[in-house]
């Protein structure tokens, strides 16, 4: 027997399928909202100047501040983020807090001051006075050797004290000395800086990079920044690959390591637009973190940052 069914019939059943398979397929999973963990903000028209970026760096000398960052194409808006400064000159500190107070997009912020130098107890009591300063990074010299002085050490622990944070700069030779700051300062909370300067290229990470990476995860005050990932690919033209599977290899290593309370989602923007736009250096880390849980990835992408740099909740 052949069945007539007509035009109005055949749309609603469609349409009643359609909406049966949109109610069975979950919707993307997003996170509740973001911190960006490492950004990096600098004007060079200012009449001194800037010491970095230099000025032969084409991409990079330019005025970069919050309103530039946000007006770039994201998968998901950006609800504040941490700067982390890298210049050395100690009014930069300053310059960056003033900023913050005319923009609360910046919830956080490292500065660049040097411990075990005569200057450093003053300059941290002046910036750790505003609760925007939230630790320091260096980046000169050698922190093996600056570990063997005394008065450096005792800076740290001033540092702890306070509650603040000390970022590791991500080459091997520093990251390497993490531990040793761990147990030398014991109540210091450390972040890792670009995912200790991983190679990324799909393939399983190198053995010295994954025993360097156990033997930080071994201490429970050091979280790890899942940042430099389109810079560990190599790919300088801002064509990093977009798809997860690139960059998995060494990101399951670091969530076998360290797990969803200590691993921080940061861009390390404008310095990753050399390596990959914005929008892309996130959605590598959604995509991944996505797949672990909606816990896991709040955690990841707002939630450990709270923890790590003593956010105001």
């Amino acid at each position: 027997m052949r069945m007539n069914i007509s035009r109005r019939t055949f749309l609603q059943t469609t349409a009643g399928l359609a909406a049966a398979v949109a109610r069975a397929e979950p919707a993307p999973t997003r996170p509740a909202k973001i911190i960006d963990t490492h950004t990096h903000f600098f004007d060079p028209s200012r009449p001194l100047g800037v010491p970095w970026p230099p000025k032969d760096d084409a991409v990079l000398y330019r005025t970069t501040l919050p309103k530039d960052y946000r007006a770039l194409p994201v998968p998901q808006a950006v609800d504040g983020t941490i700067v982390v400064e890298a210049s050395t000159w100690v009014e930069d500190n300053q310059w960056i807090l003033d900023l913050a107070a005319r923009d609360p997009f910046i919830v956080g912020f490292v500065g660049n001051l040097q411990p075990g130098t005569p200057a450093f107890a003053g300059n941290l009591k002046r910036f750790a006075a505003n609760p925007i300063f939230r630790g320091i990074r260096i980046r000169a010299g050698s922190l093996e050797n600056f570990l063997g002085d005394r008065a450096f050490v005792d800076d740290l622990r001033a540092i702890a004290d306070r509650g603040l944070t000390f970022d590791v700069h991500s080459p091997p030779s520093w990251v390497g000395q993490a531990a040793r700051i761990a147990v030398l300062v014991p109540g210091l909370k450390l972040v890792i800086n670009h995912v200790a300067n991983a190679a990324v290229n799909g393939a399983q990470a190198s053995d010295e990079w994954q025993r360097l990476i156990e033997s930080l995860a071994a201490h429970p005050q050091i979280f790890m920044k899942v940042s430099g990932l389109a810079e560990g690919t190599k790919h300088d033209n801002g064509d990093a690959p977009e798809s997860a599977d690139t960059y998995r290899p060494v990101l399951e290593l670091l969530w076998r390591a360290f797990g969803p309370d200590r691993l921080l989602y940061a861009s390390n923007w404008p310095v990753s637009g050399r390596y990959a736009p914005l929008g892309r250096v996130q959605k590598i880390a959604m995509d991944f973190f996505a797949g672990k849980g909606q816990p896991a990835l709040d955690k990841v992408f707002w939630k450990n940052a709270q923890i790590a740099y003593g956010l105001k909740q």
